[in-house]
């Protein structure tokens, strides 16, 4: 025990002596957490669109009106060239053409049909596909309330009708941000950790004293652990900050236990930590363990639900989510905070992340060399 309090009376020592670490420690994770959920959002909006409007009449300026009303669209160009439209898409100032035959009124009330042609930049198929069901959805209810006008409906009517009213759990009002923001606080964690810990070791080989600390009678659990638990302090700090700065700045507040999440990031540190030792014992200069560890974080984040739900991406993708800690940090964060989730409902995913920290910690153990 002795030998482990001397080597962490170095590392803090160590820590607090270089401003740096402290700036990416506790600054940066605050700063990047309270920017990137704004900067992260899942609504499509400011659609640039075109109308080609050829009718010009009441029904067709009611049907553009209620579109652009809609908040999600800006108009772009209206004209009533379609030709003029499709040039202003492939200038990129155009995202969605919606054109509107010369009959359209005249049918609508005659034949009681009519047809309108819409058009997307699909260069983005997420706002290609989004902009496009906003206008089919917008079409839809203007359809309905031109129904209501020219059908006179009977008293009683016997035509049988299915209405649907969807309940949202957990998010009632489908604020992106509440599922957002402890994905991304999970994501800085094991940004910040995870490097740290990769760079400390191989700091050591590089201004030369790992060559003092194998000749001394340490063994190599003891330097192991003396590198690892002021790393985990400091992710618990960061896991603090950021869950302050949840519920100050967006008002985020856990459903569930505290003490759950921060018994779950307990042993997610230790795991994650342990990556970056172990990185650190492969790495013999800090652009190296710089290197691998943003390859590590790049792949830990692609493939954690972060951004991309798991149950889209390809079965193989899926097998490498299952050895991935990050993924279950963040089911577990969004469970806790969203749904109020308890132990017993985490239990698959805590026993997943002891099993991988004792992997990688026993790794990181077996591959750091010490010559005494």
């Amino acid at each position: 025990m002795r030998a482990i309090k001397i080597l962490l009376i170095k590392e803090f020592q160590q820590i607090f002596r270089n401003p740096a670490i402290l700036r990416m420690i506790l600054v940066m994770p605050a700063v990047q957490l309270i920017i990137m959920p704004f900067a992260a959002n899942y609504e499509v909006k400011n659609i640039n669109l075109a109308i080609v409007n050829h009718d010009n009449s009441q029904y067709s300026q009611q049907l553009v009106n209620k579109i652009l009303s809609s908040g999600y669209f800006k108009l772009s160009i209206n004209t009533q060239s379609y030709d003029v439209a499709l040039n202003s898409v492939e200038k990129d100032k155009t995202d969605v053409i919606i054109e509107i035959p010369s009959n359209f009124e005249k049918d609508l009330i005659k034949e009681s049909k009519t047809k309108i042609f819409v058009s997307a930049n699909a260069v983005n198929p997420s706002k290609a596909g989004i902009g496009s069901a906003y206008v089919m959805g917008i079409i839809r209810e203007f359809n309905s309330a031109i129904l209501a006008q020219l059908v006179q409906q009977p008293k009683f009517n016997n035509i049988p009708r299915i209405e649907a009213t969807p309940i949202f759990w957990y998010n009632k009002f489908l604020n992106y941000k509440m599922y957002m923001v402890p994905g991304i606080l999970v994501s800085l964690i094991t940004m910040v950790g995870s490097l740290l810990a990769s760079i400390n070791l191989v700091q050591e080989k590089e201004i030369g004293t790992m060559e003092q600390i194998n000749v001394t009678p340490i063994k190599k659990w003891q330097f192991i652990l003396g590198k690892l638990i002021p790393f985990w302090i400091m992710g618990i700090v960061m896991l603090t900050i950021g869950m302050t700065i949840s519920y100050l700045i967006f008002g985020i507040f856990p459903q569930g236990s505290f003490g759950l999440i921060y018994l779950f990031a307990a042993f997610y540190l230790i795991g994650l930590l342990g990556i970056g030792l172990l990185i650190s014992t492969i790495a013999e200069t800090q652009l190296q363990a710089n290197f691998i560890g943003f390859f590590v974080i790049m792949f830990f984040n692609m493939l954690s639900g972060l951004f991309t739900p798991l149950d889209g991406m390809p079965q193989w993708a899926k097998y490498l989510a299952l050895a991935n800690p990050v993924t279950y940090f963040i089911e577990v964060m969004r469970m806790v905070i969203m749904k109020g989730s308890g132990f017993f409902d985490v239990l698959p995913q805590f026993f997943a992340l002891i099993v991988m920290a004792i992997v990688f910690n026993s790794l990181a153990i077996l591959n750091y060399h010490k010559t005494n």
